[in-house]
């Protein structure tokens, strides 16, 4: 593992260079900073979502994910390292099941929106498939562990899955696509 950051303001990165967790220096705008910038951003807005009036047991679930993507990041900043495990990837399938066993089933397709835990939900669900894209990205570009994929796979569903909990959370419904609508 690198170095702990003793001092923020390290000035190292000026020239549009930042470090790698294995002592490499790889330019700002590389694929993997990208995902690692994706990933961080994420766990931002899961950090906001938590702000919100939520199910406390979904608070837990959230914040264990939090600490799953401050590895996944730990994973994508040290090259042929891995963190995330086919456990993470099956706890978020878990949470799937979980989540989904009290939804009606989809007949329209749904938009971001209802209450406000369900909107940034529906942001987190977004940053989240970016975070996934720039992952696509860096493995094939570089060799990197499949789970990371997988789990972002697996974390955009269950955003999805949440924000339609917690619009009934707060009493409402999904906010469904009206094909017919008048334009």
């Amino acid at each position: 593992m690198g170095n702990r950051l003793s001092k923020i303001a390290t000035r190292t990165g000026d020239a549009g260079t930042t470090g790698l967790g294995d002592g490499t220096r790889v330019d700002k705008d590389a694929l993997r900073v990208h995902a690692m910038g994706d990933v961080d951003e994420l766990n931002s807005q899961i950090g906001v979502l938590l702000c919100e009036d939520i199910p406390e047991t979904m608070k837990h679930e959230l914040f264990s994910i939090q600490h799953d993507l401050f590895d996944m990041g730990g994973e994508l900043c040290i090259p042929g390292y891995t963190m995330i495990t086919d456990a993470q990837v099956a706890r978020l399938d878990a949470l799937l099941e979980k989540y989904n066993a009290d939804l009606p089933p989809l007949k329209d397709f749904i938009l971001p929106g209802g209450s406000r835990a369900a909107a940034i939900a529906h942001v987190c669900r977004t940053v989240c498939r970016r975070a996934e894209r720039a992952i696509v990205s860096v493995g094939k570009a570089e060799i990197l562990n499949d789970h990371p994929r997988q789990y972002m796979n697996r974390l955009s569903d269950l955003l999805f899955v949440l924000s339609r909990v917690l619009n009934r959370y707060a009493g409402g419904s999904d906010v469904l696509w009206e094909k017919e609508r008048e334009r």
